[in-house]
């Protein structure tokens, strides 16, 4: 009987160790998934930042280029 008492205190421990290592798993996957989340914020900004930057460069240009039609045109 003290063996098996034994042997199911044992189990018993092993599981707990098993079920903590599973926890700090959870742990730090549930802090890396929230800094992804955070740097792909990050990145959708700089993204919708870089894409109004780059509109407004083509605007210029192509008001430039239309300018630079005209002077053509007009010598």
């Amino acid at each position: 009987m003290a063996d098996a008492t034994e042997n199911f205190e044992h189990e018993l421990k092993r599981l707990e160790k098993r079920v903590d290592a599973l926890v700090h798993v959870c742990d730090q996957l549930q802090d890396e998934n929230r800094s992804l989340k955070q740097r792909q914020d990050t990145l959708t900004n700089e993204r919708a930042t870089l894409l109004q930057k780059n509109e407004q460069v083509r605007t210029r240009v192509e008001a430039m280029i239309g300018r630079l039609k005209a002077m053509e045109q007009g010598s």
